[in-house]
């Protein structure tokens, strides 16, 4: 089994996870705003 070396900062594979969390929480804020009719803003206090 070949392991590979960790590496810090702006590699690919750290990327490629950052933009599939960044997609999934998007969905998600929109899923709530059209569940709710808040926005997440509205929801957690922050513009009341």
């Amino acid at each position: 089994m070949k392991k590979t070396l960790w590496l810090w900062g702006f590699t690919d594979n750290a990327e490629t996870w950052n933009g599939r969390f960044a997609m999934i929480g998007f969905i998600a804020a929109i899923l709530i705003e059209v569940i709710t009719g808040q926005g997440i803003l509205y929801l957690i206090g922050i513009m009341s």
